[in-house]
């Protein structure tokens, strides 16, 4: 049996953008529909590789993801490597809330931790950002491919 085609999710998207304010340009419809496909964080390099093809320059793609992210489309997290990885604020089969990310300690690979409940509370020395919920929640150690081997 055939897979069906992708559907054109342009006009949900150009929707989407210009209900919170920004212009649907054709790289912003595409870093959004990147992001939404992604099962996992994708650095600005990621983006920019899987979207060469399409002639949309290194400095734009940057400045997408900083605005998708500015307007709640995108997250955007540092998983302690100094390099910035975003993800769809919201999409099918991951959470649309904060969650944790496991990150592989020998291979850095990325991925989403679904189904994990993690309960956070401030201490009487914590910092307040534990109240405010600006926080990050990673969770390190060896992948399954590099635990194989």
């Amino acid at each position: 049996m055939a897979t069906p085609p992708l559907r054109d999710d342009t006009s949900e998207l150009r929707d989407e953008l210009h209900s919170v304010g920004l212009r649907a340009t054709a790289s912003r419809i595409a870093v959004l529909r990147l992001l939404r496909r992604a099962t996992s964080p994708v650095s600005h390099a990621e983006v920019t590789e899987q979207l060469q093809g399409d002639g949309f320059d290194r400095a734009t793609l940057y400045r997408n993801l900083f605005d998708l992210n500015r307007v709640g489309l995108a997250r955007r997290s540092d998983l302690g490597d100094h390099v910035w990885r975003f993800e769809a604020a919201q999409q099918r089969g991951h959470p649309t809330e904060d969650h944790p990310h496991f990150v592989c300690n020998q291979c850095g690979q990325v991925e989403c931790v679904d189904g994990v409940e993690l309960l956070v509370q401030r201490g009487a020395k914590g910092p307040r950002a534990i109240r405010k919920k600006a926080v990050a929640i990673q969770l390190k150690g060896l992948c399954d491919r590099c635990t194989a081997t």
